[in-house]
């Protein structure tokens, strides 16, 4: 099954927060209803978010006849989040096509679904082939956040490059890091992991730097919401500490993302929008509070690890070494 696709007119998304509870799919027949899936990580993941950007700029096409409602429509769906580079991008090239008609815009964002499902099978193939270069047979990895079919459209990044390994017998296991504060590693990668019956343990992000520096991992391997261009990663909040652990520990650190997310335009991650998330994801936990009534708490949905910590950059396309 894709995270997002086109069906019968409207967005049709896995509805990714209500995992692992339960498989739910969202039919997205409006602009509106797709923003709002976007903002409540329902549909999440820097490829999947590209898509999302350029499937709603079709909804936009058919929803509004008038031009200026259907163009500040369009500014909604990129302004959604504003760390991840793709969604703005995706909404960006279909809106280019919004001259010739929903139809030329519905197959530039069909196109560029098409794009990323084979970006994936890439990015797992050199993905893999780097990491048993660099780790030799039977390696123990660990990863952040999710970066499977879940994050793309089919496949994913990171995690598509542990389930080649997996695939090709060559893989001892995988630590997945908990993802606090929406567990999304816990929540989506295990439940990815165990579909593809790959043999994982869950850790709280915190225990990633101990269990690195215990000998217990063999390289790490995450996505990224955006690279910019001196090379620094912006990724989901805990990705920087994982990189330390990795540095003083000496053992490759690799991140896996597409193309489109690699941002010339921004020169390093101190220029980039660091995305502010509501208090009460971190003084609660599935609606139940955590932390004294009115706790005020900080929640940035992302951090920066510097380009010097990076071991290689792994796309579709190519592979980065430092």
């Amino acid at each position: 099954m894709r995270t997002i696709d086109w069906v019968d007119g409207a967005v049709q998304i896995i509805d990714q927060t209500t995992l692992p509870a339960k498989l739910v799919t969202r039919r997205l027949a409006t602009v509106d209803a797709l923003v709002a899936a976007i903002q409540s990580l329902a549909v999440r993941g820097a490829p999947a978010l590209g898509v999302a950007g350029a499937l709603g700029v079709a909804l936009a096409a058919r929803e509004y006849a008038d031009p200026a409602e259907r163009e500040q429509a369009v500014r909604r769906l990129a302004a959604a989040r504003p760390t991840a580079v793709n969604l703005a991008a995706g909404v960006r090239r279909a809106a280019h096509r919004l001259p010739e008609g929903p139809e030329a815009v519905l197959a530039e964002a069909l196109r560029l679904r098409d794009e990323e499902i084979a970006a994936s099978a890439e990015m797992a193939r050199l993905g893999a082939d780097l990491i048993s270069s660099l780790c030799g047979a039977s390696p123990r990895l660990l990863t952040h956040c999710n970066t499977g079919g879940l994050a793309s459209v089919t496949g994913g990044t990171a995690l598509a490059v542990v389930t080649e390994l997996h695939r090709r017998g060559q893989l001892a296991g995988v630590i997945a890091s908990e993802t606090r504060p929406l567990l999304q590693g816990a929540r989506l990668t295990a439940w990815e992991l165990g579909q593809a019956g790959v043999a994982y343990r869950i850790a709280v992000d915190a225990a990633g730097p101990f269990l690195i520096a215990r000998g217990e991992v063999d390289a790490v391997v995450v996505g990224a919401d955006r690279i910019c261009a001196n090379g620094d990663v912006v990724n989901k909040i805990g990705t920087y500490a994982h990189a330390l652990g990795a540095a003083r520990a000496g053992i490759p650190f690799v991140v896996v993302a597409p193309e489109s997310t690699l941002d010339h335009d921004t020169p390093t991650g101190a220029d980039v929008p660091i995305e502010d998330r509501a208090a009460a994801e971190v003084t609660s936990l599935a609606g139940v509070p955590t932390a004294p009534p009115g706790a005020p708490a900080v929640n940035p949905a992302f951090d920066v690890t510097p380009h010097d910590l990076v071991t290689a950059v792994v796309t579709e396309k190519r592979v980065m070494r430092d």
